[in-house]
């Protein structure tokens, strides 16, 4: 076969060019072909790294027609990177700059994609420094949470109510997330466990503003207990808030979200938005108004979706 290897040097210089100026979806492309590897193959090994993705996906993934976004689907792309042999942070850096370059002007008030990405891969590695599986072993049938916006207009800190039940025996433990605003510091941050759990280890990065911490339960669920259980998390640590986001892996139970200001500094209006995935456009915005004394809002969800849900606010 005497243009075999005309035909790899070919397929390798391809995806060399790929690598270095993308996009994600033609540099992935690129990347199964090089390694011949149809995608029932790869699908097997990312079963092996212990990430379930479908077949239909990772065609739309190399295709373009979709995008990894969830938390779920981007440590898929971290063990892209290994499966296909290439070049560690490679395929996460296109998939960060071309949903830089998606999202334009639509969501300067939020965090970036690649912010994002690079929050989801810190959270991977402090995850793993925890031994914390993806899959905790509970699923969420409530979710309250409640968030303090302080004088200097800052997130001052937040408290989680959790209702959830266990679907396999032996789960004792729940790690907790706090990704804090632009410039916060999670060395200065504090966990207090609040009610039927106490805090284990905890694992902080300062570029991200990504905390997790361990709570331990008083007890070993078994398959189908329900348990409750209360933290907060005290930040302050950042400068002027404008937003508060929460994502979800996948469908779940009810989520509620209050923001309560200090009665010294509120703000001028409030609103609800949601997003079907990190690079997509909001929707759903509706305005929001104060109760309590004019010094908090609310939304309630009854069955979440993927994706993200979230209350902005404006200053005058």
């Amino acid at each position: 076969m005497p243009h075999a290897p005309q035909h790899a040097d070919v397929v390798t210089a391809e995806l060399d060019s790929a690598l270095r100026g993308g996009p994600f979806h033609v540099a992935l492309r690129a990347a199964i072909a090089a390694r011949g590897l149809p995608l029932q193959r790869v699908q097997h090994h990312l079963s092996r790294h212990g990430v379930k993705v479908g077949v239909t996906s990772l065609s739309y993934w190399q295709q373009g027609a979709r995008r990894p976004q969830r938390p779920e689907s981007l440590r898929a792309v971290r063990a892209l990177e290994e499966i296909l042999e290439l070049p560690e942070e490679s395929l996460i850096r296109l998939l960060a700059e071309s949903g830089d370059s998606l999202s334009g002007g639509q969501r300067s008030a939020s965090r970036s994609y690649r912010s994002l990405v690079e929050a989801s891969g810190v959270l991977d590695q402090l995850l793993a420094e925890l031994g914390c599986p993806p899959d905790g072993g509970l699923h969420t049938l409530a979710h309250h949470e409640r968030l303090r916006v302080g004088a200097r207009r800052e997130l001052a800190g937040r408290e989680s109510h959790h209702i959830v039940r266990a679907h396999r025996d032996g789960v004792d433990r729940f790690v907790a997330v706090h990704h804090g605003d632009r410039g916060a510091v999670p060395e200065r941050m504090a966990v207090h466990a609040l009610e039927n759990c106490r805090v284990g280890r905890v694992r902080r990065h300062g570029d991200t503003g990504v905390l997790a911490a361990e709570l331990l339960f008083d007890t070993r669920l078994r398959a189908g207990d329900t348990f409750l259980f209360r933290y907060g998390v005290e930040d302050g640590t950042a400068g002027v808030s404008r937003e508060y986001v929460r994502g979800f892996d996948s469908a779940g139970g009810q989520y509620a979200l209050q923001v309560c200001f200090d009665a010294a500094v509120l703000p001028v209006r409030c609103h609800r938005f949601a997003q079907a995935s990190a690079a997509a456009p909001r929707s759903g915005c509706q305005e929001l108004a104060m109760s309590g004394r004019h010094r908090s809002v609310h939304l309630v969800e009854p069955r979440v979706r993927a994706g993200f849900l979230g209350i902005g606010w404006d200053w005058e």
